[in-house]
């Protein structure tokens, strides 16, 4: 590929195959449109193909459809194995995108998994990065997120203009695997907060202190961060609609605390609260916002029945 990627003709902008419409994917792939790009998509829901095709892109019957003719692919979908059901195999990306495709997984996946799909990749002529986001849905929609990109550096030149309609804040971390590594670190910051917020709450609460006024004031102090404002209204309201789901933040923490096992890094706080994530889950509450972080606290601090 060259230092562009060459787009349909009649268009200044490449052509784009997304495959993954999900809670992020949708929103994103319609901010690409908006931009200019023609995006073709393939999800396994059909009410998500429809909501594509309404935005202005083309939906696809498959995964091989949908890339074959592609100068971009981008993936979003939820985990490692999805990753690789959608890249490898007769019908995935790898045996059916041209030579020369930029291919950009936006997943959230091992960095080993992200490795490992750029070597397959570079086999057949196809380039890769990993490039998975921070955010939530809310800055999926409004095209604020955070881009953690690995991969090399002139890939990430041909991919910035695509980076920049779906985020504010992009950044080439090194690597093939190095995005992963970031958002591994990512996720464990947002874990770990989220739960000092929800004990806040619960505290606050318990307290009988006027709950909206105290996180007003918490949130224009040091205390303050990304994740206070963004699910401000989830701990007040108990709206716990999934934006990013306990089912995905579990996943991730096992991401972390694997890759800290393996290059002897402590963690002893995301220890713990990868923990809490995964009692929640069992608890049945894997399907909700990660905020709900919140009614485990809440069960915890219930009084005696």
């Amino acid at each position: 590929m060259s230092s562009t990627v060459a787009g349909p003709a009649g268009s200044d902008r490449p052509s784009v195959a997304w495959i993954g419409l999900g809670i992020m994917g949708s929103p994103m792939a319609e901010n690409l449109i908006k931009a200019g790009y023609p995006v073709t998509g393939y999800t396994l829901e059909p009410e998500k193909l429809q909501r594509l095709a309404t935005a202005g892109g083309t939906a696809a019957g498959s995964v091989a459809e949908a890339v074959r003719d592609a100068d971009v692919i981008i993936t979003m979908v939820p985990a490692s194995p999805q990753v690789e059901a959608v890249a490898y195999g007769p019908d995935g990306i790898l045996e059916n995108a041209r030579p020369g495709t930029l291919l950009i997984d936006m997943s959230s996946i091992t960095p080993g998994t992200s490795v490992a799909l750029a070597e397959a990749a570079a086999a057949k002529g196809v380039r890769v990065l990993d490039a998975p986001v921070s955010g939530g849905e809310a800055g999926a929609i409004e095209a604020v997120l955070s881009i953690m990109v690995g991969g090399d550096q002139a890939d990430f030149d041909v991919a910035r203009p695509l980076f920049d309609a779906l985020g504010k804040t992009v950044v080439h971390c090194g690597p093939h695997g190095a995005g992963q590594t970031v958002k591994a670190a990512n996720q464990l910051i947002v874990a770990v907060n989220i739960q000092a917020c929800a004990e806040a709450v619960v505290f606050l609460e318990k307290s009988g202190v006027d709950l909206p006024a105290a996180l007003d004031v918490l949130g224009g102090g040091l205390a303050g961060s990304t994740v206070l404002a963004r699910k401000r209204d989830n701990f007040l309201r108990r709206d716990f609609a999934p934006g990013f789901r306990i089912d995905l933040h579990h996943k991730d923490m096992g991401i972390v605390t694997d890759a800290a096992r393996a290059v002897g890094a402590a963690i002893p706080a995301g220890a713990l609260v990868a923990q809490l994530v995964a009692a929640l889950r069992a608890q049945g509450d894997g399907g909700l916002d990660h905020s709900a972080l919140l009614r485990a606290v809440e069960r915890l601090s219930a009084p005696a029945a």
